[in-house]
C-alpha cells in the first residue's frame, strides 16, 4: 500500500472549513475539490461501501468483511475502497493479510456542513 498525501478537501490554505452552499458561491477550486468527493459518493457501491464501513459497531472493518456482500470481485472492491481513500472520506491500516478501514468524521463532517441550508429566524425543523 503507498504512503499518498491526501489533500484535505473543502478546506482553504488556513484549514479553515468550506462555507455553506447557502452562504456564497462556490470559487473555482472549491468546486473542483468538492465535486471530487462528490464524484466518489456518485457510485452506487461505494456509497455502499462508505455506509457499511460508517455503520460497523467499533468504527472499522475489515475489507474481508466488505467483499462478500458484493457481487463483485475482490480487485474492484479494492479500487472503490481506493477511489473513497482518496477523496478523503476513509482511510485505512494493513494488519498483517488483511485491511481494516474507518469513515474520516470529520470529511462528512464538512460535506453535512456544507449542504445543510441555514434556519431562517424563529423556524424551527
Amino acid at each position: 500500500m503507498s504512503n499518498q498525501e491526501l489533500t484535505v478537501l473543502g478546506q482553504d490554505s488556513d484549514g479553515a472549513c468550506c462555507q455553506a452552499l447557502a452562504a456564497a458561491p462556490l470559487g473555482e477550486e472549491e468546486a473542483a475539490d468538492l465535486a471530487k468527493v462528490f464524484k466518489a459518493l456518485g457510485d452506487p457501491v461505494r456509497l455502499r461501501l462508505l455506509s457499511m464501513i460508517a455503520s460497523r459497531d467499533g468504527g472499522e472493518v475489515c475489507v474481508c468483511e466488505l467483499t462478500p456482500a458484493f457481487d463483485l470481485s475482490q480487485p474492484t472492491i479494492s479500487h472503490h475502497l481506493k477511489l473513497l481513500r482518496q477523496a478523503g472520506l476513509v482511510d485505512c491500516e494493513r494488519r498483517g493479510t488483511w485491511v481494516y478501514y474507518w469513515v474520516l468524521p470529520a470529511a462528512l463532517d464538512r460535506l453535512g456542513s456544507f449542504l445543510r441550508l441555514p434556519q431562517p429566524q424563529g423556524v424551527t425543523a
